[in-house]
């Protein structure tokens, strides 16, 4: 039987001031490792997005990083739904756009809608602007989004099978890739039809990845400087216009190699014994 007095109050405990400041102190403690936790997954799925594809125009990743806010309206003006808004465990810094061209590519608007929208800059209109008869136009074809790379191994064109889809899905046809004849040396008597990548057209847009009829696509998107290599200033394409202005903005001194033999004329080194070549 309950004896209580039910008029009777229980006792509350006094909340001392060596309690309260006990109590903050771990509030605070339990704060801050959660957001060290928060960071730590933030920092490693930014390290562990180096082959992560942004919208058309996006500024360089460091600088791209730097300027995004996050705010989604280049999302959410694309019409085909290509971009998407990274969340925890998408291993791309998160709440940055990016898209994975498998699932859906990017189709490549003549009105970029994603690019106008960006309030800071990130997606640079200019970079894919031209101008014709004195007035500014976007221009998609201006966009390097990526560059399409063929394995050679798994694409069956490269076996000798018939295969022209990544070619016929490609917006810039017969520019950013083409088809060419190989011989089959297998046989000895058939062609091979291969696709070939110019990185000069190439717009990064995926539609050829999600063309690609292999289970796991034989041709895929990377970010440029990933698919590219470089061969540096030593080598010049005598038949480019754009890579002779290039080697007239260089300080050649500065990367020629200077010895006795070199300041020879041409004459002189090719009528140079073996003897004298090795004491220099």
């Amino acid at each position: 039987m309950n004896t209580q007095d039910p008029k009777k109050e229980t006792k509350k405990p006094k909340i001392t001031e060596r309690r309260r400041f006990l109590t903050i102190m771990a509030q605070s403690a339990g704060l801050s490792a959660l957001g060290g936790i928060v960071w730590t997954g933030y920092v490693e799925e930014a390290k562990a997005a180096p082959l992560v594809l942004r919208p058309p125009a996006a500024l360089d990743e460091d600088d791209f990083l730097r300027t995004c806010i996050k705010c989604g309206q280049c999302a959410e003006a694309c019409p085909y739904d290509t971009l998407l808004m990274a969340k925890p465990g998408d291993r791309v810094p998160m709440g940055t756009p990016y898209f994975i061209p498998r699932d859906i590519p990017c189709y490549m608007c003549t009105d970029i809608p994603c690019v106008p929208v960006c309030p800071t800059g990130a997606l640079d209109q200019e970079s894919v602007t031209t101008v014709k008869d004195g007035k500014p136009e976007l221009d998609i074809n201006k966009a390097r989004m990526g560059l399409a790379v063929v394995d050679h191994e798994s694409c069956i064109a490269y076996w000798g099978i018939q295969c022209d889809a990544c070619y016929r899905a490609c917006p810039i046809l017969g520019e950013a890739i083409t088809i060419e004849f190989l011989r089959n040396e297998r046989t000895g008597k058939h062609a091979k039809l291969v696709p070939i990548v110019h990185a000069d057209h190439c717009t990064g847009c995926g539609l050829c990845e999600h063309a690609c009829v292999t289970e796991k696509a034989a041709i895929f998107v990377l970010p440029r400087k990933v698919a590219m290599g470089k061969p540096g200033d030593y080598y010049v394409k005598g038949w480019s216009e754009k890579d002779q202005e290039r080697i007239k903005q260089r300080d050649l001194s500065k990367i020629r190699t200077q010895t006795d033999f070199n300041k020879r004329s041409a004459v002189d080194a090719l009528n140079a014994g073996d003897e004298e070549l090795f004491d220099e």
